[in-house]
């Protein structure tokens, strides 16, 4: 767990490397497996828009253990408690929503490091075998633990800066549909207003050495030259449910044209 592939996309982060990662929404450890066997780098379970709790977080942490795919948890909010959870169960990292200010990433990184970096407890879990490597756990963790804040309002792009100054903040992820209300124009995450706050984002990353990150959907070739022309290394690809969907409809569509059913 000491040099896998939490170890490794912590490196890849620092180095700026594309990271390559998807969302997990089904709360399934069985669509965690599969994606981790077609090789993203990392998984992020979705414990903000979904009814994954802490149980759900710690199946999908055995399911994947072993393989080299690093477990990211979306969590609600930047909530000391649900952070110090979804670490001591097996995450290699969070993604806190609705980073705002810098009280708030403080917050969270607090919640993710243990002392004196932060205020995260000890104890024996399965982040440590159960407390057989806790030296060498404890050892790394603060090195190892990933914080990723979301940007998805106006006041967060408008504090931009300040978020990223927050020692043990890692970098940002966009979250386009709650950006585009905050701007006034929901759904439209094209928008020039939302085009400019992401050139905004982006830059500010560039200017303080951390990843900017982006959600995919629908990905195609296009899509992901884009990404990486702009300046995203840390890239979410579609979601579980989303594969299933076009691969069931894809299916489907090919046993209508087969057996020439309407």
């Amino acid at each position: 767990m000491f040099n896998g592939p939490e170890s490794r996309l912590r490196k890849a982060l620092n180095k700026k490397r594309p990271a390559i990662g998807s969302w997990l929404q089904a709360s399934s450890p069985t669509c965690a497996e599969i994606l981790a066997n077609a090789g993203f780098s990392w998984l992020g379970i979705d414990c903000e828009h979904t009814s994954s709790g802490i149980q759900g977080v710690e199946a999908v942490a055995r399911a994947i253990y072993g393989r080299d795919t690093a477990l990211l948890v979306r969590v609600s909010s930047a909530d000391t408690l649900e952070i110090r959870q979804c670490l001591d169960v097996g995450a290699a990292g969070v993604i806190v929503p609705m980073v705002e200010t810098t009280a708030q990433a403080r917050t969270a990184v607090a919640a993710a490091k243990y002392p004196p970096q932060g205020v995260r407890g000890y104890c024996f879990g399965r982040m440590n075998d159960w407390g057989s490597r806790f030296d060498e756990y404890a050892a790394s963790a603060n090195k190892n633990v990933v914080v990723i804040a979301m940007i998805e309002t106006r006041t967060g792009v408008d504090n931009i800066d300040e978020i990223l100054s927050v020692a043990g903040i890692d970098g940002i992820f966009i979250g386009p549909y709650d950006m585009s209300g905050s701007y006034g124009v929901p759904g439209q995450t094209q928008h020039p207003l939302l085009k400019k706050a992401y050139q905004t984002l982006v830059a500010a990353c560039n200017r303080h050495g951390k990843v900017a990150g982006q959600h995919i959907v629908n990905s195609t070739p296009e899509k992901l030259g884009a990404a990486v022309e702009l300046g995203y290394t840390f890239i979410c690809l579609d979601a579980d449910i989303i594969l299933i969907n076009q691969a069931a409809r894809a299916v489907m569509e090919t046993a209508r044209k087969s057996f020439n059913l309407k």
